[in-house]
């Protein structure tokens, strides 16, 4: 029998239960779930937000807005429309019924647990389908859920609860490299917005020059084509730092150094063809750039929350 078993709101800074369901089974699997609730809590700040974990005979599925994540546990033959439908019932009312300030300096666990009531009316609604007035409603979901599925959590990416390992993380072997494409960095600051318009600014300006290199390559053979590549590695060093920037990727900050020795190295080479103002600004902006680079780190792990 499909259905929805239990369902919990947490915030995603610190993976806080804010309100969850009362009367969840005790069986064995409903255990191993509530390990896996607890945690994808503390990685809520690294995932989309919008994703499904598949644990056998149970799905769980969530979706995070305004600082907030709505999780529910359900079988793995309930329909995908209506576990996020619910889930979206979870946040418009939880959102019309509570402030964004008072969620956010909330420092007690299950602070909001009158919202229980909430969340059982619904899941009683969402379990018998031929009671729900909202068919129309369930289309454009099903559009929403067709143009932008759920990410798909996987095992590995998960990893083990509180060190027991689930029998379907098999080999995990590089889980890590998945879970880091889709860790989330610290929003961005404004010397962080103005560093990577330098940057790009930097960049531009070597392709500029790397173009009026070739030219004068064509035109006449007094031109070093060290020259042009020189210009050209500047380039690609500029907007690597761009992207180093905005995006989490493994060995960052070692990566970030490297490119701007990379940086250090094409100017010197260029010595000959800029002035020091010149040199003195390429420079300076990429150290400014790897700075940044160094400053916005990924979000940091949250508390042990007993979810």
């Amino acid at each position: 029998m499909s259905m929805i078993l239990s369902a919990s709101v947490i915030r995603v800074r610190d993976g806080l239960p804010l309100s969850a369901s009362t009367d969840y089974e005790q069986s064995t699997g409903m255990q191993e779930c509530r390990k896996y609730f607890k945690m994808l809590s503390r990685k809520l700040a690294q995932l989309p937000d919008r994703c499904t974990l598949k644990t056998g005979r149970y799905n769980i599925n969530f979706i995070s807005s305004l600082g907030v994540s709505y999780m529910m546990l359900c079988t793995e033959n309930y329909p995908n429309v209506l576990a996020f439908s619910f889930l979206d019932e979870l946040q418009k009312e939880f959102i019309t019924t509570y402030n964004m300030m008072t969620t956010s300096t909330a420092v007690r666990p299950y602070c909001f647990i009158e919202f229980d009531n909430f969340i059982q009316r619904t899941k009683q609604r969402y379990n018998n389908p031929r009671s729900l007035s909202t068919k129309i409603n369930l289309s454009d979901m099903q559009m929403e859920i067709k143009l932008r599925p759920p990410y798909q959590i996987s095992m590995c990416e998960l990893g083990s609860a509180n060190g027991v390992t689930s029998a379907f993380s098999v080999d995990c072997k590089g889980a890590g490299k998945i879970s880091s494409a889709h860790q989330r960095l610290q929003p961005a600051t404004l010397s962080g917005i103005v560093a990577f318009i330098l940057s790009l600014l930097c960049g531009a300006l070597n392709l500029i020059r790397g173009f009026h290199a070739i030219e004068s390559l064509l035109q006449s053979d007094g031109e070093d084509f060290n020259y042009i590549i020189a210009f050209f590695l500047g380039t690609a060093a500029c907007l690597y730092q761009c992207y180093l920037l905005v995006y989490y990727t493994g060995w960052r900050n070692v990566k970030s150094f490297l490119t701007f020795g990379l940086i250090c190295l094409c100017n010197m080479y260029l010595y000959e063809l800029r002035n020091l103002w010149q040199l003195f600004f390429h420079v300076t902006v990429g150290a400014f750039v790897t700075l940044q680079i160094w400053l916005r780190q990924a979000q940091g792990k949250a508390p042990d929350y007993d979810v």
